[in-house]
């Protein structure tokens, strides 16, 4: 449990700050969590080793720990991004204290060896992030947002434990292993399933369990917003294409089906909501609501490549998703711009800001050489290891559309006139660090083949 731990460490250094301190300078603050992020970071790849705890419930390896990792890293980069914004909050230790909490919930999430671990892992990871999302308290939308997430959440967590609650009266057991003995067709087991599977889909996103996600996206700050979009649905996805492959592999027939739908369902209605968007956060949200779908066509694979594809493809898309919404961060917090029209012309007055965008934006658009195309190709190449040609077709068809909605807002930066562009935005350290970082991931990881390789041998 080395990196819960030292996450729990962190987590209490941060309440003590505030308990001791009457006044406490906001970039001395950031600089300490940084560097005890970059901390965890790094502990994540020495000094592990292998095995369970507490009755087998809490399980980790090699490949867990990577995933931990990913998510750390993740976090990182968006406390970089929002020095800006909470250098002019009051309340800089409660958002940490509460960013960290739901990372640590996710770090059992991934852990679980037990269905039960499991929920509990993701109400840790869920209650605070309404709280995060009600975090410009001075803004109504905001506590909409908060709303509109938590009443969603809860019917999320309703329909799972529901679910988890029949699945335990059929099978009589929670844990892992014993439910892989058990699993059957039988309706009832079945019918515990779908709830499981429906709750997966409010956590990810995925249609049609998204109605909550451009509205809450919206009117959360734009670090929360990233947060939710990288790091919450991240590491959902880490447990589900798990639980899926070791836990469920005998019904596999039964959920490929499922995910098969999910899977066409998000690709074609995030595209096409996504093609009439002219915020670009709820722009962006719907862009993830699409990128799911390739996700869940890498996940009908059940097998190594699809699993490897899965990873290999959220780490890509943190880096893509995290450069855009870190662009927009700074646009927003200084000069309150986040619409598609307003940023005509950005080209002219910030240079760097827009091609940081624009290889985020070809990186989710999956056009090479960016480590996007990359990533979509082995999620697509996994899918079709099972001969769903159909489902490969409508997959290249949906890659089409979302370029035309991805290089629209490339040409407002580049060729649209106007005659008040944004003006230039200063660039502070943090973010360039996390810019840097973000760049640099889209290239080496779509460029160096050893990324997917060694995820591939953790896998295997």
């Amino acid at each position: 449990m080395q990196q819960e731990l030292l996450l729990t460490v962190i987590i209490f250094i941060l309440l003590f700050l505030k308990l001791g301190a009457d006044n406490i300078d906001s970039k001395k603050l950031m600089t300490l969590v940084n560097v005890l992020l970059a901390i965890n970071l790094a502990a994540g790849f020495f000094f592990n080793q292998s095995g369970s705890l507490f009755g087998d419930m809490f399980y980790t390896d090699h490949l867990l720990r990577l995933e931990k990792s990913i998510l750390n890293l993740g976090v990182l980069i968006i406390s970089l991004q929002s020095v800006n914004w909470l250098s002019k909050h009051q309340h800089a230790v409660e958002f940490y204290l509460l960013m960290l909490s739901t990372l640590l919930g996710m770090y059992f999430m991934i852990s679980s060896h037990n269905i039960l671990m499991f929920y509990v892992g993701l109400e840790l990871a869920s209650i605070p992030l309404a709280a995060m999302a009600n975090f410009d308290l001075d803004k109504k939308r905001s506590s909409e947002a908060a709303m509109k997430y938590i009443m969603s959440s809860a019917f999320a967590s309703g329909l799972l434990l529901f679910g988890i609650s029949i699945m335990y009266g059929v099978t009589g057991t929670l844990s892992y292993e014993g439910l892989r003995e058990v699993a059957s067709d039988s309706p009832l087991f079945l019918f515990s399933f779908i709830l499981l599977i429906a709750g997966f889909g409010f956590k990810i996103s995925a249609v049609p369990f998204h109605l909550w996600t451009a509205d809450v996206y919206e009117g959360s700050p734009i670090a929360v917003t990233s947060y939710m979009s990288v790091i919450s649905k991240g590491s959902m996805i880490f447990v589900m294409a798990s639980v899926l492959f070791h836990v469920f592999d005998k019904i596999f027939f039964t959920w490929y089906n499922l995910l098969a739908v999910l899977a066409v369902l998000s690709m074609i209605i995030g595209n096409l909501f996504a093609l009439r968007q002219q915020n670009l956060k709820r722009f962006l949200a719907f862009s993830s609501i699409s990128q799911v779908g390739f996700i869940l066509i890498g996940m009908t694979s059940a097998n190594p490549q699809g699993a490897t594809s899965v990873i290999y493809f959220v780490l890509i898309y943190i880096f893509s998703n995290l450069a855009a919404f870190g662009v927009l961060s700074l646009v927003s917090t200084e000069k309150g711009k986040e619409t598609i029209d307003e940023f005509k012309g950005f080209y002219k007055t910030n240079p760097a800001l827009t091609w940081i965008l624009a290889i985020a934006l070809f990186s989710l658009a999956g056009i090479p050489p960016t480590a996007g195309f990359f990533g979509k190709f082995f999620l697509i190449l996994a899918g079709a290891s099972k001969n769903n040609y159909v489902l490969i077709t409508i997959a290249a068809l949906n890659m089409v559309i979302s370029m035309y909605y991805y290089l629209r807002i490339i040409k407002a930066m580049f060729m649209d006139a106007n005659d008040n562009p944004i003006e230039k935005v200063e660039i502070s350290l943090s973010p360039k660090i996390a810019f840097v970082t973000c760049v640099a991931g889209i290239v080496i990881t779509g460029l160096v083949s050893g990324v997917y390789d060694y995820i591939f041998s953790l896998v295997r």
